[in-house]
């Protein structure tokens, strides 16, 4: 199916959309576009994404010469009214949600009509940011940084930290099949990983359909994606799942509470800060989680209404 190209989300205002790209697929709903429409509520945005996948010649075991996918990785410097934040590794498929996210969950930023525009450059792998009043992050502390478990090496700023525990979530109830459904719901995806290994997945459930799918080489940017598509469609995290290919470490469990997701579901397992801190967030873990099997955390508020097959 051939697709428009925006060249800014103000073209996307203009329409209805249902978007389907290789490493993510989200449904528009119109109402809210409508509303943003009226309030201008969104930055200009570049569209820079690029190809995640590239076709390179090696050899298998037996010395046979082969064609094989890789998957990109590349730098995206980030600046902030033209002072630079952070450097991050990416597929580069979605740089400017990417960027967007980021500032969200590290909480730089409180409205999206503080942010002018994101412009991406690749020739010079740079990410620009302007805020509308040019304040840029006056006031804000982005000197002490904590390298994360994330792949590629994730940070979370002091000022992050120092306003997390205002973002603990409610627990909610959860059904056990709702897990089920949430898993069986993300099977199509992972396109990337298929073809060529070497990413992580990040899909947000919501309503009974996965509204969106981020792929990226690590899981905490493929969360920043998604969080950046959330703060665009003004999407709720409180009634939604949150599933990802990695590990729950501890930043990804601040990420999930910041986005106001209150179950996060990986089929890998978890670090026992990230469980300890799942806790004092209120976030409900679901680990190891495959087929029918998984292994839960702060998970009192499951309901346990469908009985799993023995094998």
């Amino acid at each position: 199916m051939e697709l428009p190209v925006w060249t800014s989300y103000r073209d996307l205002l203009k329409e209805k959309v249902v978007e389907w790209r290789f490493s993510i697929f989200f449904f528009t709903d119109a109402d809210v576009i409508r509303q943003c429409s009226e309030t201008m509520c969104f930055p200009e945005l570049t569209n820079q994404g690029l190809t995640s996948i590239h076709k390179v010649d090696g050899m298998n075991q037996f010395g046979d010469p082969h064609e094989i996918n890789v998957a990109s990785e590349l730098p995206l410097t980030v600046e902030v009214d033209g002072v630079e934040l952070v450097t991050l590794m990416t597929l580069g498929t979605h740089p400017e949600k990417l960027v967007l996210g980021y500032l969200r969950n590290q909480t730089l930023f409180d409205s999206l009509r503080k942010i002018k525009s994101i412009s991406v450059d690749w020739n010079n792998s740079l990410a620009t940011v302007i805020t509308a009043d040019g304040s840029g992050l006056e006031g804000i502390d982005v000197s002490k940084r904590t390298i994360t478990t994330g792949c590629g090496q994730g940070t979370v700023l002091s000022c992050t930290l120092d306003k997390l525990y205002d973002h603990r979530v409610e627990k909610r109830s959860v059904k056990q099949s709702d897990i089920y459904r949430v898993l069986k719901s993300m099977q199509p995806f992972n396109q990337a990983y298929r073809v060529a290994g070497s990413v992580h997945g990040c899909g947000l459930y919501r309503n009974g359909e996965v509204v969106a799918f981020i792929e990226d080489v690590g899981r905490h940017n493929a969360m920043d994606t998604i969080a950046g598509e959330m703060w665009l469609q003004n999407i709720k995290g409180e009634d939604a799942f949150f599933y990802t290919t990695g590990r729950l470490t501890s930043e990804i469990v601040m990420k999930a509470a910041l986005m106001g997701v209150p179950v996060l579901i990986s089929r890998n397992g978890t670090t026992h800060m990230g469980q300890e801190l799942a806790e004092e967030l209120g976030v409900t873990l679901v680990s190891r989680a495959k087929s029918r099997q998984f292994l839960a955390f702060n998970a009192d508020n499951i309901i346990f209404d469908e009985k799993p097959r023995m094998n």
